[in-house]
């Protein structure tokens, strides 16, 4: 039986002084005009830590910013177009929505109108476990059943799953990363199927969208079982370059899961890519990823790969040249793939996170001062220096470059 209240003490953000601050600006008097709405209700129910608190409410966003502001608040209008205001109350940011219905959908973005009716609300939401509202008293709003499907770890849509996923195909990529995350056993048949037959929808979306929101699946602790049902109706197909390396990406996921690592979505994805550089490059390019993160994945599928068992000169070289995290994802695609022995990866994964890399002793102004003319040799010398730094173990002083630089140009000054 799913239960009809929260106890307010139970969770404290519910009654902490910031909260009952935005509530009582909106429920003035006591009246019934805002209530806890989405993942924090969802989460409170099934014990998941709570992040952020979201507030539905039937007034309107002037009426929200003048309530709030008239209580010492600070609305902030992010999002008015739709319906939602963000409330500051002693630093933490509130997300009130004011109700909303659909009025034409396009499979991208909905065209909405403002509601005054609880239920019109929360028939447009995408699956029942988000569309339970809690009264500041904890009592629950449930038209669709939502709280039952919170506590047996059921995702299903409201309604037709068509329906809902013709709004928005985006739908197609929560509905898996909703079983990652909160999902327990096999996703639900009709969802299923209804991702399935309607996959080639999300060709519809932006990149940026679908980027987002695969990172927040692979960010699941224990996606597999979604990922298994992916890979078996070929959702990801439709929008990421083909010939995608499920097989390595679970077996990534299992090792990570045994040692007890946290998930790392960007590894995952380069997992997903084959970890190769041209499937790599290709998939961060069709999901127009940020400078940082195409620079991260191309490092992890950097050749030559660093392998379990380098010797220490070698591995010591590859952390100076290509650093720490590009080390350690080559450690761990290699300990995913089977190469080599998974004890002298995690050795080498150890040391490369206890590795500081050294600075080069020698800069052109160093060289410069000891008499050396500025011009393109100086680069070169430069360059032969930090190799043989290199070699020496990071060994050498600047002294005894500067030595080699001038034993250098005296060789090349007698061949000459």
């Amino acid at each position: 039986m799913s239960p009809a209240r929260l106890d307010p003490e139970a969770h404290p953000w519910m009654t902490r002084p910031a909260t009952r601050a935005v509530v009582e600006a909106l429920n003035a008097g006591g009246q019934d005009l805002a209530r806890f709405v989405g993942g924090c209700v969802r989460n409170a129910l099934m014990g998941v830590p709570v992040d952020d608190v979201d507030i539905a409410t039937v007034l309107h966003p002037e009426e929200v910013m003048r309530r709030t502001a008239a209580a010492g608040l600070k609305p902030v209008p992010t999002g008015i177009d739709h319906g939602t205001i963000t409330v500051v109350s002693k630093g933490i940011p509130y997300e009130v929505t004011t109700l909303r219905k659909d009025v034409a959908t396009d499979g991208r973005r909905a065209v909405v109108a403002f509601a005054s009716d609880w239920k019109e609300d929360a028939a447009r939401r995408d699956f029942r476990l988000n569309a339970i509202y809690a009264r500041p008293d904890g009592s629950l709003y449930d038209p669709f059943g939502g709280a039952a499907d919170a506590g047996a770890g059921r995702i299903i849509f409201i309604g037709e799953p068509e329906e809902r996923i013709a709004e928005d195909y985006l739908r197609i990529l929560r509905f898996y990363r909703f079983n990652a995350w909160y999902g327990l056993g096999e996703p639900d048949l009709r969802g299923q199927a209804a991702c399935v037959a309607m996959r080639e929808g999300m060709a519809k979306l932006s990149a940026e969208r679908i980027w987002k929101e695969l990172k927040k699946l692979l960010a699941a602790p224990a996606p597999v079982t979604a990922l298994e049902a992916m890979q078996e109706g070929h959702i990801l197909e439709e929008v990421l370059p083909a010939a995608l390396d499920f097989n390595l990406l679970f077996r990534l996921i299992n090792r990570d899961q045994r040692m007890e690592r946290a998930p790392d979505p960007l590894l995952r994805v380069a997992a997903l890519a084959g970890g190769g550089e041209d499937s790599v490059a290709a998939l961060a390019r069709a999901m127009k990823v940020s400078k940082a993160e195409r620079a991260r994945l191309a490092a992890a599928a950097q050749r030559p790969l660093v392998t379990p068992g380098l010797a220490r000169p070698e591995l010591e070289r590859r952390l100076y040249e290509r650093g720490s995290q590009a080390v350690i994802d080559q450690l761990r695609l290699a300990e995913a793939r089977g190469a080599g022995d998974p004890a002298r990866a995690e050795a080498g994964i150890a040391a490369a996170r206890a590795f500081e890399r050294p600075v080069f002793p020698v800069s052109g102004r160093h060289l410069v001062k000891a008499g050396f003319a500025p011009g393109p040799e100086l680069g070169e010398l430069l360059a032969a220096l930090e190799e043989a730094w290199i070699e020496s173990g990071f060994a050498l002083d600047r002294g005894a470059l500067i030595e080699m630089a001038r034993a250098r140009a005296a060789g090349q000054g007698d061949e000459g």
